[in-house]
């Protein structure tokens, strides 16, 4: 979407994706807040491995300090500000339209059933050379939903006023044009 009407995009994720990243770098533990939000506070938001950050190990690492109100808070003014350029902007993440941007024009929540998501992870994966296992993907893809629906910062859940897109039985192409259908009808 953002290529398509020219906008700068970011996808949230990374963020803590890359904060998490740097905890293990350091050898430190995932539950260290401290070191957690120093890592958050630390991030420029042109500095991601994205290969590095979109690996399998990454995005479980990524739940558990994204469950942290502290690095939530950390992070937030930085989201913030990427959203308030006047240009506009396309952010993706869990909470974009609960708590990054509330007031956003368009909100669209994508959702896909579980099964359908870890496959497409699986692909992702084995197109990038790692380790594919579906079973295990498809266990941390429920883990993940679970823990990040109940926590208590942020919580996984669509803004009242966004609009859901099932991507379940969509291939790309059709989410795609399902998303500007619904971006092109919030702009009249």
């Amino acid at each position: 979407l953002a290529a398509h009407y020219g906008l700068p995009h970011l996808d949230t994720g990374l963020l803590y994706r890359a904060t998490a990243c740097a905890l293990l770098e350091e050898g430190l533990p995932l539950d260290d807040v401290e070191a957690a939000v120093a890592a958050a506070r630390s991030l420029s938001l042109t500095d991601f491995d994205e290969k590095r950050l979109r690996a399998r190990d990454m995005g479980e690492a990524a739940s558990v300090v994204a469950a942290m109100p502290a690095v939530r808070a950390a992070l937030i003014d930085m989201q913030r500000g990427f959203a308030a350029r006047p240009e506009g902007v396309v952010l993706d993440g869990r909470d974009i339209g609960t708590v990054i941007c509330p007031d956003a024009k368009v909100k669209i929540f994508v959702t896909a059933a579980p099964e359908t998501r870890a496959t497409r992870r699986a692909l992702e994966l084995a197109r990038a050379g790692e380790d594919a296992d579906y079973a295990a993907i498809l266990d941390d893809v429920k883990k993940r939903d679970a823990r990040d629906s109940a926590r208590s910062a942020a919580p996984l859940k669509a803004a009242s006023d966004a609009v859901t897109l099932d991507t379940t039985d969509l291939d790309i192409d059709e989410a795609f044009a399902a998303a500007r259908g619904i971006v092109e009808k919030a702009r009249r």
